[in-house]
């Protein structure tokens, strides 16, 4: 059965709205965070996944929003990532945005039939965060075993010590512990890695939590996916050891902060590359 989905231009409006939530400006997952809350998707729709990119439709669609929506004036971003609204975006009507776009595009397509402009240059810049993607599918390419020690140097890098893999059949749904010291007190914590490339559901955080009883109250669920709303709030739940969430965005984030497996250059902006050299070793 197809799960209905809106297509990007009706997802102008959401985004407007969501980053007059949010003050006027906001970093990409802030932005489909509050998108999500404001529309009130199903997790069914969240975990349909746009092909193997490790983004879900939803997350892709709304991409294709702020591109356009950054084509037609309305907003603009960052080297840094952060989103804002410009003044005609902050009155623009939904119904005015998606008509302009539909002239934008007959235009785009007149001046392409003319080859005034080759095809790379038509959506006026690539989707944002296209090392992003490129990180998530290569480790989403990765054997199980091979991510599990992926996890477990990016944990090493962030100051765990005695990090261990114990991922095999008859773990409980357990992949691996460190600890980590603060202070003068140490934590043993749990960690279990999913490679998905939709949406994690509360399921899977409770059935984390079930697997840790009797052993230990800090775990860490790393995803090359996303959370669901009620996975955030199953991790979050009174009364329950508290799960610590990483979702695809931080996943690349400290990749990114510890070097492994990209390269950043330092230019007039960053330049974000695979280093394929790091997963062959892995």
């Amino acid at each position: 059965m197809d799960v209905p989905i809106p297509k990007w231009n009706e997802l102008f409006g959401p985004t407007i709205r969501a980053l007059k939530a949010l003050g006027g400006s906001a970093t990409i997952q802030e932005i489909d965070e509050k998108v999500l809350e404001l529309e009130g998707f199903t997790d069914d729709q969240l975990a349909v996944p746009h092909g193997d990119s490790g983004k879900s439709e939803i997350e892709y669609r709304l991409a294709w929003a702020r591109t356009n929506l950054k084509n037609l004036g309305a907003v603009t971003n960052s080297a840094r990532g952060v989103w804002a609204l410009t003044e005609y975006g902050k009155s623009a009507d939904e119904t005015e945005l998606i008509e302009r776009d539909r002239e934008w595009r007959k235009k785009l397509a007149a001046r392409r039939a003319q080859k005034e402009i080759s095809e790379p240059e038509e959506a006026s810049g690539v989707l944002e965060s296209d090392w992003r993607s490129d990180l998530i599918r290569r480790m989403l390419s990765l054997p199980p075993d091979s991510f599990e020690r992926l996890a477990q140097r990016l944990l090493r890098e962030a100051g765990f010590t005695k990090v261990t893999v114990t991922g095999r059949s008859g773990d409980g749904g357990i992949d691996g512990v460190g600890v980590y010291k603060v202070s003068l007190m140490t934590f043993p914590t749990f960690f279990q890695c999913k490679r998905y490339k939709g949406a994690v559901g509360p399921d899977k955080v409770r059935d984390f939590r079930g697997a840790m009883a009797g052993r230990g109250d800090k775990g860490l669920l790393i995803t090359t996916g996303t959370f669901t709303k009620d996975a955030k709030a199953e991790a979050t739940r009174d009364g329950a050891p508290p799960i610590e969430l990483i979702d695809r965005e931080e996943l690349c984030d400290l990749m990114k902060q510890f070097d492994l497996g990209v390269v950043t250059k330092q230019r007039v902006e960053e330049d974000v590359t695979l280093d394929e050299t790091f997963f062959e070793d892995l």
